[in-house]
């Protein structure tokens, strides 16, 4: 996602930097791919722009935040977290946006939406005009932004963890082939979206986990059962290990 986004942005004109310092190869290979360049560590990029975009696994946000150091630019954290998380990572900056990616990244044709929140939000849409990646300013306070974020996601990923937990108890208890057949008869779309949800969990379920424990952590703030999401992401570390 990170690239891709920086990528967008390299179409417009825009200088996009990254840190190469503790990333894969494969992470270097998508950043040169998208024409990024590498400041080194995340404390020179952060000396060298003017607006730093966060676009990194969830458990990694605080830690990422941490790093640019006293950054007087704009800090936009656009992680599947909590907004109590936000709010926290937000109040170690001056100048601080909310931000929530809804949908995939973005492709020559088609974008995600990028949701805005906060005093400094307005500031960030223009980086985005033109390009596929349609940046929505949601309202003036932090949170709004990571609040929609985690209550869309604990629909499409909650209920993907879900539908994996059932397809493990039907083979456990050997009604697998009679389960699907059903579906097919009852439900047909819920054959396509498992096989989906197989493939998306095997290969990205490591970044669910903990977006699945800010989603429950932010039911739990509000009075609503956090057990739901936090099962989901036991599903979806079992699914990684």
């Amino acid at each position: 996602m990170g690239a891709a986004i920086g990528a967008v942005l390299r179409q417009r004109g825009i200088e996009v930097l990254w840190a190469s310092e503790g990333r894969s190869e494969a992470t270097r290979a998508r950043a040169e791919a998208a024409g990024l360049a590498d400041a080194g560590t995340v404390a020179e990029l952060a000396r060298r722009s003017s607006v730093v975009l966060s676009v990194c696994p969830p458990h990694a946000a605080a830690d990422v935040a941490a790093s640019v150091g006293d950054f007087q630019g704009v800090f936009v954290d656009a992680n599947a977290i909590s907004p109590a998380t936000t709010r926290r990572i937000g109040a170690t900056f001056e100048r601080f946006v909310d931000g929530g990616i809804v949908g995939g990244p973005p492709s020559s044709t088609d974008g995600p939406r990028l949701y805005l929140s906060g005093a400094e939000a307005g500031t960030v849409p223009n980086l985005f005009a033109g390009t596929p990646v349609e940046a929505r300013v949601l309202s003036g306070q932090i949170g709004d932004a990571s609040a929609l974020k985690m209550v869309y996601a604990a629909w499409t990923k909650g209920t993907a963890a879900l539908l994996l937990a059932i397809r493990a108890v039907a083979r456990h208890e050997g009604v697998d082939e009679a389960l699907l057949a059903e579906w097919r008869e009852s439900i047909p779309e819920l054959e396509a979206r498992v096989a989906s949800a197989e493939r998306s969990a095997q290969a990205k379920g490591w970044r669910w986990v903990a977006e699945m424990e800010e989603i429950a952590a932010t039911f739990e703030a509000a009075g609503a059962p956090p057990g739901f999401h936090l099962a989901a992401a036991e599903v979806f570390r079992a699914k990684s290990s």
